[in-house]
């Protein structure tokens, strides 16, 4: 009895000490967090929801409820500037939509992508996802090797080269829209062009037959849930804390696996096949080897890292161009005469040929500024940010070394200070005599940075359009929501569906 009464007195004594760690550990934390708020309060910013949660319940609402932060961002950037201070526990971002402020940061390589952000893309719930590879590495050098390996299966003289890809694929969706017409059916726009979109990255950039119209693939599921996953993992600190999540967290983590499994498979077959001499493709794929052999004895780490490059180029060479035109193709279908203005465009330029030429995009001008204002309003990647390894003074504030700068291509062009009517969609802000946006405008980002793939993006979606607007007359089916879901990128809220018809032509 004395012995238990004694372990009883020690174990008593035991948490006591605990709890008083505890509380000097909470303490600490508090005064760490005060000194935050000391060193960034001279920066104006919405009221804290409270002083150690900072701004995080307003966001954890917003996504709870559905909406869009970048929302929050633009209504914040209208009432307090240019450069305002957003709190997230013990994190402060600094939103800038300072046009100079954005060119001397985001052109210039000494300002790397913020660590907590493209950290937090690493690992999906301590699950490798986009790891070290392009769009998240932060090493200046390390970037700098990967770009310079994948620059050539982006070069003007391999994208003309896929053209005869680009239609073939665009084919395959003419057919299926074919039949929906035939049938009188309704059909998500949203879904076929993801569907469309995926098989030409697969098919160029990794040489692979998914033929995706006709089958479903796993892969596409594993796409959408990484990225619900991705959203949670960044913006909700406490979301893995929470039991009730479980069963989302395993879901996330299997489509990572299932994404750098195909990954690891499909690059070990083309090395087999180059070894073996056969003739390879110079896609991505190969281009993501060629780094590889470069290196004498491939590490396990390095083993990972290509599969880095092809998850980042999977899902960035799908997801955001897919987006793309399910909001274009959902604007036209609002406005009527900017689609009937496209289609003689398309007309004019293409007529009656099955075949488009590399040649023929180029003189698509319209459809280029009605890609270009979709992106305006709907960015698929909507915003960067960097750190600032000194300190800044960015309109008249002094942002002080080590903050997070958020720069947001949806924000600036929702404002009414960059553009007039900015809700409006006009695609004559395009217009090639019109003033060119100031760095307000950067849907794939700007300077060494900006996305590799966007000449790639826009080449497969005014493909994917002309043939559709050259074949098809659609009208949107009633009672649609015309709103944008937030998962990381953007994309419409509603499936798009459309009613589809033949076009009939006069003699």
């Amino acid at each position: 009895m004395a012995v238990f009464l004694y372990l009883l007195s020690l174990g008593a004594k035991v948490l006591l000490l605990l709890l008083f760690f505890l509380f000097v550990a909470f303490l600490g934390f508090c005064v760490y967090i005060k000194h935050i708020h000391l060193k960034y309060d001279h920066i104006p910013g919405p009221p804290r929801d409270s002083f150690l949660l900072g701004h995080s319940p307003t966001f954890l609402k917003i996504m709870k409820n559905g909406g869009v932060i970048h929302d929050k961002f633009r209504e914040w950037a209208e009432i307090y500037g240019p450069v305002y201070r957003i709190n997230l526990l013990n994190y402060v971002l600094v939103s800038v939509t300072c046009p100079q402020a954005t060119k001397e940061i985001l052109m210039s390589s000494k300002y790397p992508k913020d660590k907590f952000t493209y950290g937090k893309l690493f690992h999906l719930f301590g699950q490798r996802f986009l790891g070290n590879g392009l769009a998240t590495a932060r090493d200046h050098e390390l970037w700098y090797k990967q770009r310079r390996i994948m620059d050539p299966a982006f070069s003007t003289l391999y994208l003309r080269g896929l053209m005869g890809t680009f239609n073939e694929r665009a084919e395959k969706l003419m057919d299926k829209l074919a039949d929906a017409a035939d049938d009188k059916a309704e059909v998500s726009m949203l879904q076929l062009v993801n569907c469309v979109t995926l098989d030409v990255i697969a098919k160029v950039a990794f040489g692979k037959d998914l033929d995706l119209m006709s089958y479903t693939s796993p892969l596409t599921k594993a796409i959408g849930l990484c990225l619900k996953g991705m959203v949670y993992h960044v913006r909700d600190n406490l979301f893995q804390l929470n039991p009730k999540n479980r069963p989302i967290i395993n879901e996330v983590r299997d489509a990572c696996r299932l994404l750098r499994k195909t990954g690891a498979e499909w690059l070990n077959n083309r090395k087999v096949a180059i070894q073996n001499g056969e003739d390879v493709p110079k896609d991505i794929l190969t281009q993501i080897l060629k780094t590889a052999a470069k290196e004498e004895n491939m590490t396990e780490e390095e083993e990972e890292f290509m599969v880095d490059n092809f998850v980042t180029f999977f899902i960035a060479g799908q997801e955001t161009t897919a987006n793309q035109l399910g909001f274009c193709i959902m604007e036209l279908g609002r406005h009527p005469e900017i689609l009937e203005k496209v289609k003689k465009e398309v007309d004019d330029v293409i007529g009656m040929k099955q075949e488009i030429s590399y040649d023929d995009l180029g003189k698509l001008i319209y459809l280029s500024q009605v890609l270009k204002e979709t992106l305006r309003m709907y960015p698929t990647a909507p915003g960067t940010s960097r750190d600032l390894p000194e300190g800044l003074v960015i309109d008249g504030i002094h942002v002080p070394r080590g903050a997070t700068c958020v720069f947001s291509s949806f924000v600036c062009g929702r404002m009414e200070r960059f553009f007039k009517d900015p809700l409006t969609f006009d695609p004559d802000r395009f217009h090639p005599d019109a003033p060119k946006p100031y760095y307000c405008y950067y849907p794939f980002a700007l300077g060494p940075r900006s996305c590799l793939g966007q000449n790639f993006a826009q080449m497969e979606a005014k493909v994917v359009m002309a043939k559709l607007l050259q074949r098809f007359d659609f009208t949107l089916v009633p009672g649609q929501t015309f709103g944008i879901v937030d998962t990381g990128t953007l994309r419409p809220k509603s499936a798009v569906v459309c009613s589809v018809r033949h076009r009939r032509y006069q003699d």
